[in-house]
């Protein structure tokens, strides 16, 4: 009987770390050019050789990406050695192992996993897929037997999943169900990845030469700037919360009596609804100091409140709120809640429980340029909008909000954009012209000498 031998090449050091990681979920990647994919489906093919039965899948967003990523180099490097089943996309091993590569670019493939169980998941390029899908995913992570379970994930900045990936590995802010010891991320950057430097010598110059934002996300793996973020200038940094400098997130205080209150309001019932209220001070600039946030925990999932019991407990916290207590406090609102087509307005409803709106401005583009306006820095580092850090709801998902595939200036509206369209109604109540940076331009010719003159 012929023996069949697999070969690999032989892993980096990153790579080599990912492979023998026994956690539980592992994520691997954060800038470009790291050699993830390789690692992911090495990965995949060792388990498969070790483990016979094990069943694993390997994901990519696209067919096309799975095909040029996975599918030609599986079906060649495993020729003689697995049987590809081209129906199911199945590699089946002699010991009964199956690997299954799948993609997922639409909410309707997720329905091919429906009651499925894995013993072990990889999804190459995680970011690329919504949070939903990739807590479905992981819900596919079963199987009453004796093998490993494992979800690997290889990752960079940006995308709908930026945001999830992110807290899990990055920001290690975990919620009730999670453990924190069952988490590893391993980063990679080009440089670790020799063997691509030595094929392609000028990569690391590409990426060197991209936009400074690119450059950051790409090339050193930076979290906090990504492709395609919408508001790119958003930053919540720890190191300056006290001295309010180059941050947009800021520690509570107590605020001024003199100073003005407003609330803005987005309303949502199978999607989350949205509160914040707004302290103005003497300079106009606006803080975001609470916020209500009607979201059941899962990602664009609402809590199914009525409009009755959004207004009640708004009520409640401005009566009990020791910063809203006794105060007059300016509403702003999307137009919509004025709607009596199917009886009471959402408004009507507000008024019964002694709170009051005025008609926002809910033009988008002005108004996310309002936002944009009031996040710049100015020469010291101050904007003219703040957010406590107890908003949370705010700092989790405006930053990962992206720019819309198909309206150049406007953001995706499929993601979850409650917290910043009640933001845009604040911004567009008090709107404030752009900064003036005035930058002098170097003079190439002076025939004249008339600088010599001044």
């Amino acid at each position: 009987m012929s023996v069949q031998v697999v070969k690999l090449e032989r892993p980096n050091p990153r790579q080599e770390e990912f492979l023998k990681c026994e956690k539980k979920y592992v994520a691997f990647g954060g800038a470009r050019g790291g050699g993830k994919s390789w690692a992911v489906r090495t990965k995949a093919v060792l388990m498969a050789l070790k483990y016979p039965g094990i069943r694993i899948l390997l994901v990519r967003r696209t067919m096309p990406e799975l095909e040029s990523n996975h599918l030609r180099f599986l079906r060649r490097q495993l020729a003689g050695v697995a049987e590809y089943k081209a129906v199911s996309r199945q590699l089946v091993f002699p010991g009964g192992s199956v690997l299954e590569l799948g993609y997922c670019a639409c909410d309707g493939d997720m329905d091919r996993y429906q009651g499925a169980e894995f013993d072990v998941i990889c999804i190459d390029e995680a970011t690329q897929l919504k949070e939903e899908w990739l807590r479905q995913f992981a819900a596919c992570l079963r199987g009453v037997n004796e093998f490993p379970k494992r979800m690997y994930y290889t990752c960079n900045p940006g995308g709908p999943g930026h945001g999830y990936i992110k807290r899990l590995f990055i920001d290690r802010r975990y919620r009730a169900g999670e453990r924190a010891e069952e988490y590893a991320f391993i980063p990679a950057k080009v440089t670790d990845n020799q063997a691509l430097l030595r094929a392609q010598p000028d990569y690391l110059r590409q990426l060197e030469a991209l936009p400074l934002r690119l450059r950051q996300a790409w090339l050193e793996g930076k979290w906090d700037v990504f492709q395609g973020q919408f508001f790119q200038e958003f930053v919540d940094d720890p190191a300056h919360y006290r001295d309010r400098r180059f941050t947009h997130v800021i520690e509570p205080f107590d605020i001024p009596r003199e100073w003005s209150i407003w609330r803005s309001y987005d309303f949502g019932y199978a999607k989350p609804f949205s509160c914040g209220w707004w302290a103005v001070d003497h300079d106009g600039c606006v803080y975001r100091i609470l916020e209500l946030y009607g979201c059941t925990g899962e990602p664009d999932e609402g809590v199914k409140w009525t409009p009755e019991k959004q207004f009640a407990e708004i009520r409640r916290i401005e009566d009990t709120h020791p910063w809203l207590k006794g105060r007059d406090i300016l509403g702003v609102a999307d137009p919509a809640i004025w709607d009596s087509s199917r009886g009471e307005s959402i408004y009507e409803t507000a008024l019964k429980h002694r709170i009051f709106f005025m008609k926002g401005d809910n033009r988008r583009i002005p108004g996310w340029m309002q936002m944009h306006y009031r996040m710049a820095f100015d020469e010291e580092g101050y904007p003219q909008l703040y957010v406590f850090t107890g908003c949370r709801a705010f700092r989790r998902t405006v930053p990962g909000l992206l720019f819309s595939e198909t309206e150049p200036e406007d953001l995706d509206t499929r993601m979850e954009d409650h917290v910043a369209d009640e933001s845009r109604y604040l911004c567009m109540a008090r709107p404030i012209p752009p900064r003036r940076v005035e930058t002098a331009l170097p003079v190439q010719d002076d025939p004249l000498n008339m600088l010599a003159r001044r």
